[in-house]
């Protein structure tokens, strides 16, 4: 098999020789290629890893293009000023759809995008000013020092080397602090805002990029071709383009590249041949071409670039992590003092009473057992405390700061943080990366650092922690793992991991037991101990009632969603009205 370098290394070289070994059709096939790759590329992170459908990335091409054709050909600016202009025009548009789109869920949101994905072509075919549907003609070829590339060979070197260049910076941005927030997006932004991730201006971000390539795209679409027409700018190049990312390998940076040039390649070598075959020139081509990509799709449900991947190119070895300096670590609370406090808190959904006048708190260097029957509330209490849910009655309270209202990932930010009761990981990322996902307010640098590689030292420091943690659980030989392949009780205390590599105040662990065994359990407590000896508080919710009690220094137990019982572990264990609830099965 090939390394992954070695096969980049083939790539670049392919790319390089290309225009001297192929004819001037095929280098042109090349530039239509490589203005897909843009727009697809943008589509892999927005859908493939983000989990935005947009069906509307032509509108952005259009856009740059239609710039750009105007102001060079009716008032005599230069391309290369018309370059910043166009992507300004390209990013307020994006902003102001992104506003109104992103806030949509479900079939809504690709529903949302065809249709200003329709209307703005028709703007484009009925304004005098863009030429109506006849288009802008006469358009100047770009020149670089005097070179003008006006000819499909000239502007390969252009398009490929920004289509290279987006595509490492992409590269770059996804092997990140960013890119993990980002790869999290899709299934996980629960999650990902219980750790600190602001998941409403990361979608934007995602999508502001996106529609930044395909501006690109349209900018060197214009200059190349040098006449735009709404015509290549309608709801079917949306889908094409989207189809190109699919096609390719959605969650994958080269499936990008694969994905255009398998469906530009394939469509023009259906126009030759067919026609040849059965005599008519009627579009038989589409038929043919829909068949083959069910048939694609039904083989490689997800995408070419996997496939190709697992069948050509090796995959990476561990390697060792340069020694970083220690991430700084928050100020712990001083003993005893009260940490966490709910009043009188409350939570219905609908009819249903989930919480009702629920009081207790949580002081520095204390384990609390919340204990309850299933169906008590636990679960809701921990959403509640996260900010996942807001209370629709009383005060949740943090160090004396009200926190009832703030979003998730403000509450990350001030030391809460969470294992789930069904285990909230990202499967297709390792152990190691899963784990720092939970260090991400530890970290500052966003995504342009990222896209620019200024972030190794801080991603070494994150590393280094996230390997700190799992080695803490006990999980350090499965850190390059993929996080599905663990069983479940390993999933926990990856959970419990992520968390850690938070730094956090107050550690809330929903089931954290579950799936271990008895061995592994005693780890656990002794893990628990420890940190209880750091400083660090625990709310702990738990079905092992031999294992709460033998840990907890106090227990606060539920029912029908109101607290039964509060006291030391001796005096829950004989209480009479908490023998009376668990009568029948402890939870």
């Amino acid at each position: 098999m090939i390394p992954g370098r070695a096969a980049l290394a083939a790539f670049i070289a392919f790319l390089l020789a290309a225009p001297w070994l192929l004819t001037s059709f095929q280098v042109t096939l090349l530039d239509y290629i490589g203005l897909a790759t843009l727009v697809s590329l943008g589509l892999v992170l927005l859908t493939g890893v983000a989990g935005v459908m947009s069906f509307g990335q032509q509108v952005f091409t259009g856009l740059a293009a239609y710039c750009t054709a105007v102001l060079t050909t009716r008032y005599g600016m230069s391309p290369w000023l018309t370059l910043p202009l166009g992507l300004a025009l390209v990013a307020a548009t994006a902003l102001f759809l992104g506003a109104i789109t992103l806030r949509l869920s479900g079939h809504y949101l690709p529903l949302a995008t065809i249709a200003w994905g329709i209307g703005i072509y028709f703007v484009f075919g009925n304004l005098d000013l863009l030429g109506r549907h006849t288009g802008v003609p006469d358009i100047p070829a770009l020149s670089v020092l005097g070179w003008k590339l006006d000819t499909g060979r000239r502007i390969y070197w252009l398009i490929w080397a920004l289509a290279l260049l987006a595509l490492l910076a992409a590269r770059n941005l996804l092997d990140s602090r960013a890119g993990r927030a980002i790869r999290a997006l899709r299934f996980r932004s629960v999650m990902a805002e219980s750790f600190g991730v602001d998941t409403a201006s990361l979608k934007t971000v995602v999508f502001l990029y996106a529609a930044l390539l395909a501006g690109l795209s349209g900018w060197l679409y214009a200059h190349f071709l040098r006449f735009v027409s709404p015509g290549a700018f309608n709801v079917n190049a949306g889908i094409d383009y989207l189809f190109m990312a699919v096609v390719g390998g959605a969650g994958q940076v080269w499936g990008a590249v694969i994905g255009a040039s398998v469906l530009t390649l394939l469509r023009e070598w259906l126009k030759e041949l067919l026609p040849a075959l059965i005599g008519y020139t009627a579009n038989y081509d589409t038929v043919v071409f829909g068949a083959l990509m069910l048939l694609l799709l039904q083989r490689a449900r997800n995408g070419l670039a996997p496939a190709v991947a697992r069948r050509l190119i090796a995959a990476p070895r561990g390697c060792a992590r340069e020694p970083a300096a220690a991430l700084a670590r928050r100020g712990q609370p001083r003993a005893g003092e009260r940490l966490l406090e709910l009043r009188s808190a409350g939570k219905r959904f609908g009819g249903l009473v989930a919480v009702r006048e629920l009081s207790f708190s949580v002081a520095s260097g204390e384990i609390l057992g919340l204990i309850g029957p299933n169906g008590a509330g636990k679960s809701t209490v921990f959403n509640l405390v996260t900010g996942v849910l807001r209370a629709d009655d009383g005060e949740i309270l943090f160090r004396g700061d009200a926190i009832g209202r703030l979003a998730a990932s403000e509450i990350a930010r001030r030391g809460i943080c969470r294992t789930f009761q069904q285990v909230n990981l990202v499967g297709s990322m390792s152990v190691l990366e899963n784990a720092a996902l939970g260090a991400h307010l530890r970290g500052r640098h966003g995504t342009l650092g990222a896209m620019l590689r200024a972030d190794r030292a801080e991603e070494a420091q994150l590393l280094q922690e996230a390997a700190r943690q799992i080695e803490r659980v006990g999980l350090a030989a499965h850190a390059s793992d993929p996080a599905s392949s663990l069983p479940l009780g390993q999933q926990r205390l990856l959970e419990i991991a992520r968390a850690l590599c938070a730094d956090p105040v107050l550690l809330l662990l929903d089931e954290p037991a579950a799936g271990l065994r008895y061995a592994e359990k005693q780890a656990l407590a002794q893990l628990l101990r420890g940190l209880r000896a750091e400083g660090i508080s625990i709310l702990l919710v738990e079905h092992d009632m031999e294992f709460v009690m033998g840990l907890v220094d106090r227990t606060v137990v539920m029912d029908f969603g109101e607290k039964l019982a509060e006291g030391l572990p001796r005096e829950i264990q004989s209480d009479p009205a908490v023998l009376e609830a668990y009568l029948g099965g402890l939870e």
